[in-house]
Formats: structure tokens, sequence, C-alpha cells
């Protein structure tokens, strides 16, 4: 097969990380939580919106039999700003739909068009991430880049359900039409971000002339299994990508509801803009943050010195809605802090805070306090992601570990609200807690090369 010779440009990676990770979680987001928000103010049941929100997972787990197709045609490179393109559109389509009669059958399928060309995108955006970076920097930047992950996955839960919210209690405008114009919104940014990146990603790779037939695509897929599932420790390494994230599965389907629902049901009794100011504003520095530091310490020490610490970040501060839920649904009065609380709802009522503000500190401490070990956590399981994908074909083998992450949200968080509506929240959070211990037991037994991650002098 030949290829079309292309120089390779060296572009400074604080030109397009930022904004490529930014524009990656969004979509991603969207599907996965904001989508669970807006359901909610809809009225759809919770056990409902688990259920088929989570199966919005599927296109992420089965992705890896259609990587290899990504990583032979075309360049990663093009893959990522095309596909940017098309959930900006898909994503307006989704808009669309929401006023209709049949709005949730209509909009679970323009979801599943965003969740696929989104898969496809992490396919061919983390194969490029790998393909431009060295070994250390690719460490180096893991903060920054989880960090504008989630930054965008902020931006969805802050930022565009605030602005739901906005125009649903300061405009009068119905749900409906309030999520439409919000989704329609950011359908336009993402549309702009892949016009950005189709002429300031750099050209780090070869042109490929379309002369693939369809043995060489099975054949590639073939090659992908083959080596992928011949790695030593491979079923081991398995185990540790579906559990890692078993509680996290689970809380992401009904911590939304929980905030959103009224007293007498256990939840928080928040509006809709509440929820996004503080999961948009102090949600939002504390993740960076933490994510920000997990890249540094991973660069420094490298991943085997972290992993273990990374598991219990991302798990033990889950118990921060055990405590929401078990004393915030009653009101809660703190002799000698009334002052001081009073300042705090001062700061917020400007953008419509209606929460007493001894709830609402004790909810931003919350979130705080999980946001900033969730970032700090993720970062060593992306980097322990790259490190089982090293070799030929690590695109392909990356689309393959993502897709075992997939299948550990989607099966968990399918069940997540049948067993929240019949426990309760705090039952079902305590039952998250108790998720995390398959991971501890497994993560003692996985090697890692000591000097994995660490930035050379």
């Amino acid at each position: 097969m030949k290829k079309a010779a292309s120089q390779k440009v060296k572009q400074n990676p604080w030109t397009w990380i930022p904004s490529l990770y930014f524009i990656q979680g969004l979509p991603y987001i969207m599907v996965m939580s904001v989508a669970v928000t807006m359901y909610k103010t809809l009225e759809i049941s919770n056990t409902e919106i688990a259920l088929y929100t989570s199966w919005l997972y599927l296109p992420w787990v089965i992705k890896p039999i259609w990587s290899p197709f990504v990583d032979l045609v075309k360049t990663t490179r093009w893959w990522t700003w095309l596909m940017q393109v098309v959930i900006g559109g898909a994503l307006a389509a989704v808009a669309l739909t929401l006023p209709m009669a049949s709005f949730l059958q209509y909009s679970l399928a323009f979801f599943w068009l965003v969740a696929f060309s989104s898969a496809t995108h992490d396919i061919a955006a983390d194969g490029f991430y790998m393909k431009a970076l060295s070994d250390s920097n690719q460490a180096f930047f893991l903060g920054i880049r989880s960090s504008f992950y989630r930054v965008a996955m902020l931006t969805g839960q802050g930022a565009i359900v605030y602005i739901a919210g906005y125009l649903y209690e300061d405009m009068g405008m119905q749900y409906d039409y309030a999520w439409m114009w919000a989704f329609l919104a950011l359908g336009g940014l993402i549309l702009t971000g892949g016009l950005y990146h189709m002429f300031l990603l750099p050209k780090v790779e070869e042109e490929k002339q379309e002369d693939y037939t369809a043995k060489d695509i099975v054949k590639g897929l073939q090659d992908t299994f083959v080596t992928f599932f011949s790695k030593k420790g491979i079923w081991l390494s398995i185990a540790f990508l579906l559990t890692f994230r078993l509680g996290e599965a689970q809380l992401v389907k009904l911590n939304i509801p929980f905030m959103l629902d009224e007293f007498a049901k256990g939840g928080l009794n928040m509006t809709a803009k509440e929820q996004g100011i503080i999961y948009g504003t102090i949600g939002m520095v504390a993740l960076t943050l933490g994510g920000i530091l997990g890249g540094i310490a991973l660069s420094k020490k490298g991943l085997k010195a972290w992993i273990m610490w990374m598991v219990l970040a991302i798990n033990l501060p889950n118990g921060v809605y055990v405590l929401l839920s078990a004393f915030l649904p009653d009101t809660l009065q703190l002799a000698g802090l009334t002052d001081f609380l009073n300042l705090f709802d001062t700061f917020f009522e400007g953008v419509g805070f209606t929460s007493e503000p001894t709830r609402l500190f004790f909810i931003s401490i919350g979130i705080a306090t999980e946001q900033f070990f969730y970032g700090f956590g993720f970062a060593g399981y992306l980097m322990y992601m790259i490190y089982i994908s090293q070799g030929q074909f690590k695109t392909s083998h990356y689309a393959l570990c993502t897709g075992f992450m997939a299948m550990g949200m989607m099966l968990p968080g399918m069940a997540s609200g049948y067993i929240q509506e019949m426990v309760g929240y705090t039952s079902f959070f305590i039952w998250v807690l108790v998720s995390a211990l398959p991971c501890l037991l497994v993560t003692p037994l996985l090697k890692v090369d000591p000097n994995f991650g660490k930035k050379t002098a």
C-alpha cells in the first residue's frame, strides 16, 4: 500500500491538547450526564433514566470493532475533526426533537448518533495524542488532558444545565424549549471546534491512500485482538479496567436525580440552575486542580508509585454522598456558623440560589471534595490504559481499553436506578462505596514498570 509523503509539522501541544480534550469531553457528558438531568426535569423516572442512558455506553463498548478501520483509513487527525463536525450536527438534531410529543424516542435515537460519533472521535483523538507526543510528554500532559476533558464535563453539567435552568426559571420557557436552545448552543460550539482543529492540529502522520479492502480491515481487526490478548497479565489488567469505575458507574446515574429530587424522596430539592452553578464553578476549579496535580505526580514518580493511591482517591470521596443524603434532606443548623453561612448565601444569591445557606455550603464542600479527588485519581486510570496499549497497534489497543472501561460503566449503570428506588438514596450511596472493594483487591496484583511515566531529565 502506498502512502503519499507529507511533512510532519511541529506545534506547541498547548495549542491543541486543551481544545481537543475539551471538545472530546462535551458529547460524552451530554450523553451520559446532562441527558440524565434533562430527562429528570422532563419527568422521566429514575429507573428509566438509568436504563436508557446506560445503553448509550454501548458504542464505547464495541468501538474496538471499527478501530482498525480508523487506524488504517485516512489519518487520526482527519477522523478527529470530521467527527467533531458530525457531533455538532447531531446535538443540534437532539435539540429539535425535544418539543415533539415522542421526544424520548427521537432524542435517544440522535443521542445514539452522538455516542457513535463520539466513540469514533475518541479512537482517533487518543491515537493522535499518542502519536504526536513522546512518552514523557504524554505523562506530563495527562493532567492537562484529563483536566480539560473534565472541564468539558463540568461545562455540560454546569453551564449547559444553568442555561436551561435560567431559561426555565427566569425567562418562563417550558423545559423542552429551554433544553432545545441549550443543546443548539452546544452544537454550534462543537462545530466551531471541528473547524478550528481542521486547521490547527499538527500533521504528524503520513497521508494514506484509500486503497484498503475489506480483507485488510478484517486482518487489522484480527491482528489487533490477537496482539492485545497476548499481552502478559492482560486478564488481570482487564479486571482492573472493569472494576476501577464500578462505584462511579452507579453514582453518575443517580447523583443528579438525588440533587434534584424533593426532600420527601430523600433528595436535596435543588433547582437545575443551582446544580449547574455549583458544578460549573466550585466543581470545575476543584476538578481542574486535582487533574493537574495527578499528572504532575505521575510525571515525577511514575505510575507504579501512585496507582493504588489513585484508586483510593477516585473511590473513597464518594462517601460525601452518604453524608449529604443522611443529613441534608432535613433542615440543618449549626450554632456559631450562621454569619459565615449567610455570607456564603449572599455570595450566590445574585445568580439565583433559593436553598438555605447551610445546605448549599455542605453541598458545595461535598462536590468540591469528590471532584478534586476524582480528577487526581482518574489521571492514573488514563495512564494505565496508555501503559498497556504500548506497541504496534497502540491506537486500536487503547480503543480496546476504553471499550472495557465503557463496559464497566454501562452494565452497573443499567441497574443503578432500580437499586436506588428499591433501597433509597443513603443505602444506595453506601453500596457505591462498597463497590470499590473489587478494584482494591485487584490493584496490588498489577505488574507495572516502575519507570513508566516518569519525566526524564
